[in-house]
């Protein structure tokens, strides 16, 4: 299914993830599902990191993936590869909307804790099952339709609201730092701020179309 995606897909800088990233040039940066390392190039060009390494299930074709600022791309399933990577090495592991795609996530996060220096942050990204359009279409409509992209993506083998995301990382041996409710995806971004405002972050969790999280090594 992924091949049949529109190259955008896989493409663009993550820049709210990039904006989370510890301000250092010596970073050493992991993404896991680095599409088009759009985000790492990113990375590099702003003088974030000075090794940049991807973890990307396929080949594409005339996308970033051969830039020279990539110090190493790895293709593969990241569920079923073993990584030849030096432990406790990376400053900053970032997962950009990937957990969702994965059989079990869980496995997956409790892997790449060896590869996390003891100071490092994860930085993950997650849709939210919770939003008030997915609920409104399964509750009302009845309808649990998958769609090309967005929460519902036919690509999404996992779902989660707020409260599993904390668990994901709580099980998966890290401390959460920060959970910070995104409402972008739809073009009522605006509009949801003003509703979040009003009631007082009262009923954000319907309101957020993506949880973004950063988590430190537990020791």
């Amino acid at each position: 299914m992924y091949e049949s995606k529109n190259k955008l897909y896989f493409s663009n800088p993550r820049i709210d993830l990039i904006n989370l990233i510890p301000k250092n040039k010596d970073n050493k940066v992991l993404e896991i599902g680095a599409g088009a390392c759009d985000t790492l190039v990113e990375i590099k060009n702003l003088n974030f990191a000075a090794e940049v390494v991807g973890v990307e299930l396929m080949n594409l074709e005339n996308s970033q993936q051969g830039n020279s600022l990539i110090d190493r791309l790895i293709i593969g399933n990241i569920e079923n590869i073993e990584l030849d990577l030096p432990e406790n090495y990376f400053d900053v592991i970032i997962c950009g909307d990937v957990l969702e795609h994965l059989v079990d996530p869980w496995a997956t996060l409790n892997k790449l804790h060896k590869y996390l220096k003891p100071s490092g942050v994860i930085i993950i990204s997650v849709p939210n099952i919770r939003e008030y359009h997915i609920l409104y279409k399964i509750l009302v409509l009845r309808d649990f339709r998958y769609s090309s992209y967005g929460i519902l993506d036919r690509t999404h083998l996992r779902f989660f609201c707020k409260k599993n995301i904390i668990n994901l990382l709580d099980k998966s041996l890290y401390r959460i730092v920060s959970v910070t409710s995104i409402f972008k995806l739809d073009k009522l971004r605006n509009t949801k701020k003003i509703i979040d405002w009003w009631t007082f972050g009262l009923i954000r969790d319907f309101l957020t179309a993506q949880y973004v999280v950063v988590a430190t090594k537990a020791l």
